[in-house]
Formats: C-alpha cells, sequence, structure tokens
C-alpha cells in the first residue's frame, strides 16, 4: 500500500502505466475566454438589502495551488495527480487512447470540465463546457433544456419516482453513448424526459462544488465539530439556528461532502462522481451506471491492433509507475483524492477598511453561527495539513432552509429542505450560488436564505439573520458584501 506521509517511501517497479490525453489546452482556452466575458448581470429583487454585488474577482485565480509545504515524494506526484483530474475519458480506447470507460450515461468526460474556475479544483466557468462534450465522437445527445452556454453546470435530481409519491433523489444522467463511434453496437439508449419531468414539477439541480482546501475539511474532528455545534445556544435559539450533523449510514461518523454533507471522505466523494457523473465504474462502484442496454456496456468490439477494452469496473488498480514516479496508485479514486487533499485553500485578499468592518458585521447579525469562521486540523500524517487553522466558513452541520430552497431531496438524515452549510473560502472568485446556481448575484442568494414555513418545511433557520442583514445601514451591507467577495 502506498504512503504519502513524512516517511521516507519506496521505489516500486511496475508497467502498463495508462496513458493520458491531457485537458489542459482545451482547459486553458476555457479559462482566457471566461475572463474576457463580461457577464450580463440579471435585474434582480433584493427586498430591503441596500448593496450592491461588485461581482467576482478577476482572474488570476487565488486558489487551485498546492500546498508549499508538501515533502519531496507529494511534490513529485502533483504534476501526475493534475494530469488524472484533467483526463479526458472514452468509451474505449483506440490507437493513441487507452482512458476507457466513459458512460452507458454521463453528464462529463473529465473532473476539471465542471471543476474549472477560477483554476483546476474549483466550480462551473462563466462559459458552460458541456457545449463541447454532448455530441463528441459522433453522439446524438440534444442539450437538456436547463443547461445554458453561459449558465452553470448542473445535473438534474428527480425528487420522486414516476408516480409522484416514491422517493428517487437520484442523478439523471443527461447524456448517454448512444451512436459513438468508440461505443459501436450502442444505438438504442435515450436521454431522461427532462421537460416531462419539469411539467411534473419533478426535477431539482445541483451545481459542482469547488475542491479547494478540502483536505483540511476532511481532518476536521468530530468533537470539535460538536463541540461548535454545542456553542452559543442562546445565541443561537434567539436567531431559530439549530442544525445538526449528517452520519454515515455505514460508521456512524459525520459526514461533511456535498450539498447535504452526504459523503464522509474525499475517497468516497471522488468513487461516486466518477460512476455517477462520468459512468466510469471504478474500485467503490465496480457495476455500471446503466445495465438496461447489453450492446452499451463493456467491452465493445475494436478494430483489430487498437487497444481492447477493459472489464468491469472500468478503473481499477495500476501496479504503479515506478520507477518514474516513487509511488504505487491502487488507481485513480486514490489519484483523486490526493489532487483535492493537497489543494490548499483559496487565498483572500488583504484586508482593507471596509472588508474588516464586513468581517464585524458578519459576525453580528450572526452569519458566523453557521458559516463558523474557522476550524484548526488534528496533528496528520500529512504534514502540510497539521494543526492548520482552516478558514472555511461553515459549520459542517446541515440546517432547515425553508421551502424556498428545499428540493424535496433526503440524503442520509438531511431532509428535502436541509442541506450543509456551504463553505465560503473563495466565494469571491465565484460565479453562480446556491446549491442549484440560480443566481450569479451574492447579494440575491442571501435574500434567497429566508424563507417562511408552508406546512412541509419549516421556517428558514436564516430568517432572522437575513431581517438583521436587511437592517443594516447600507454602507455596513456593501462592506459586508465586500468582505465576502474578498474571501
Amino acid at each position: 500500500m502506498p504512503r504519502f506521509d513524512d516517511s521516507p517511501s519506496q521505489d516500486h517497479s511496475g508497467v502498463n502505466s495508462r496513458r493520458r490525453v491531457p485537458y489542459y489546452l482545451a482547459l486553458a482556452l476555457l479559462l482566457v475566454a471566461s475572463a474576457a466575458v463580461l457577464m450580463s448581470r440579471p435585474t434582480v429583487v433584493h427586498g430591503s438589502a441596500l448593496a450592491t454585488d461588485p461581482g467576482p474577482r478577476p482572474l488570476p485565480a487565488d486558489s487551485g495551488n498546492f500546498y508549499s509545504t508538501l515533502n519531496a515524494n507529494q511534490n513529485a506526484i502533483t504534476h501526475r495527480l493534475t494530469q488524472i483530474f484533467t483526463e479526458v475519458n472514452f468509451v474505449a480506447g483506440g490507437p493513441l487512447v487507452k482512458t476507457v470507460g466513459l458512460g452507458p450515461r454521463f453528464n462529463s468526460n473529465s473532473c476539471s470540465s465542471c471543476h474549472a474556475y477560477p483554476a483546476v479544483g474549483g466550480s462551473s466557468p462563466p462559459n458552460n463546457p458541456l457545449f463541447g462534450i454532448y455530441q463528441l465522437m459522433g453522439a446524438t445527445n440534444t442539450m437538456p433544456y436547463f443547461i445554458t452556454s453561459t449558465g452553470p453546470v448542473i445535473v438534474a435530481r428527480f425528487p420522486f419516482k414516476s408516480d409522484g409519491v416514491s422517493p428517487d433523489g437520484g442523478v439523471h444522467q443527461m447524456f448517454t453513448i448512444s451512436n459513438r463511434t468508440d461505443a459501436p453496437g450502442c444505438t438504442t439508449e435515450v436521454q431522461p424526459d427532462f421537460t416531462s419531468a419539469q411539467q411534473s414539477n419533478n426535477i431539482i439541480f445541483r451545481q459542482t462544488t469547488p475542491t479547494f482546501g478540502t483536505g483540511l475539511m476532511e481532518l476536521i474532528q468530530e468533537s470539535d465539530i460538536l463541540s461548535n455545534m454545542n456553542s452559543n445556544t442562546t445565541l443561537k435559539q434567539s436567531l431559530g439556528i439549530s442544525g445538526h450533523p449528517n452520519y454515515s449510514d455505514d460508521d456512524g461518523t459525520i459526514t461533511r461532502f456535498g450539498w447535504k454533507a452526504q459523503n464522509k471522505s474525499l475517497l468516497y466523494f471522488a468513487g461516486e462522481a466518477y460512476s455517477v457523473e462520468e459512468g466510469v465504474s471504478d474500485e467503490a462502484f465496480p457495476s455500471e451506471n446503466d445495465e438496461s442496454i447489453p450492446s452499451c456496456l463493456p467491452p465493445f468490439p475494436v478494430p483489430p491492433g487498437t487497444n481492447k477494452t477493459k472489464g468491469v469496473p472500468d478503473d481499477r488498480s495500476d501496479t504503479g509507475e515506478a520507477p518514474k514516479l516513487p509511488v504505487n496508485f491502487p488507481g485513480d479514486l486514490e489519484r483523486f483524492s490526493l489532487f483535492m487533499r493537497f489543494l490548499a485553500p483559496p487565498t483572500p485578499v488583504p484586508p482593507n477598511s471596509s472588508t474588516s468592518n464586513g468581517l464585524v458585521q458578519f459576525n453580528t447579525i450572526g452569519c458566523n453561527m453557521c458559516h463558523t469562521n474557522s476550524f484548526t486540523t488534528p496533528r496528520s500524517t500529512i504534514a502540510a495539513l497539521s494543526n492548520l487553522q482552516a478558514n472555511l466558513f461553515s459549520d459542517l452541520l446541515v440546517h432547515d432552509m425553508g421551502p424556498g430552497l428545499a428540493d424535496n431531496v433526503s440524503q442520509g438524515n438531511a431532509t428535502g429542505d436541509q442541506f450543509r452549510t456551504a463553505p465560503l473560502w473563495g466565494i469571491g472568485q465565484r460565479y453562480f450560488f446556491l446549491h442549484d446556481g440560480r443566481t450569479q448575484d451574492i447579494v440575491q442568494a442571501i435574500e434567497d436564505h429566508r424563507s417562511l414555513g408552508n406546512g412541509t418545511y419549516p421556517d428558514s433557520e436564516a430568517n432572522t439573520v437575513i431581517n438583521n442583514f436587511d437592517g443594516l445601514s447600507q454602507t455596513n451591507q456593501q462592506d459586508l458584501i465586500n468582505f465576502l467577495r474578498s474571501l
């Protein structure tokens, strides 16, 4: 088993390292184009808010860097980890392509096509990359109505099954591999009927979450999360704030990744995303995500002399890449996990009088009762992550957000209107806000936290805090917004 702590590592010999299709060129073009786009700011209603969102800070990115304190062995693999995270997956191999496993159903063909802005590992870019993917290799997909060229990268879930009563909640992938040239024989898969789901009010959306600093989030101790939850109880009660952890059904420990904090670890988070979003079966999820059409399952026939497709799972343990690299990798899931784990948190801009006052207002009106300013990590076998102050601005709990944000999807013990407090670090360079990316305006995102109960779901726990925000002077409101855009 490979080690990535600060112990001396051994070289391991091995063969059959896979060749990847680099995604750098396409990503670079995307980011350059994104930086030049002048986003059309929608007209929004801010309630009693008087502040204006100045918009995301321009590039260059203040995030996307690996920790400068990684040891020599960890540094030696960061380039390879980035290659894996930015690889483009295909259905079947060709003369120059060994990366296989896309489909049968998928939302994208690369991690970095969605985790793209303001740097690799981030969230939705201002120009949607899916338009360069959905008909690649001759695929006959049509673009769903909810994907726009300047909208967020979102995926669809159906809260209920076709009877409108039984819970569903799962991701329904937008695209299929039907009629792709690298999936010969697969011609009959059809895309979900998203329009009918919309007409029956049975579709919700989730946007991409950034991965910067997630290695620190993974290490935060449960005792610290619970201690923070049980602090300031009188003030929280007066504000209507409660919140609770989401827990793993497997071992009863606190989960923390995803919009409903439904995943425990980066390894599991990566495995689920690989299977669900790209359709690549892996060692955590070894079955194909749709087995209903045998002709769309591997192995596919390929011309003589080309690379044969693998069996299930599509991704599996590699026998190591030494002597080129000082490590054996079990498979892509470990690589994805290490990539995210080694990414440092975003760097905020230096404070000024406005942003300093904005932080005071943030704490005074009660935002910090959910968006906890920081936690401290314990000692870690990865020294670069040890004893660090993680300024994530999240309590990692799930809270009732009322019917206005409810998506009617339950995950673990997070109900249909409950969401994890979104970490705010890096929000200064983010384009889309809330779980479904519904707004580009950070002031509107704040106002959308307010929602009265409707008999199905209770009042939003944020109502009093949002009222407090609206009661601030225009200067104090603006300073608070400027503080958020400085993160």
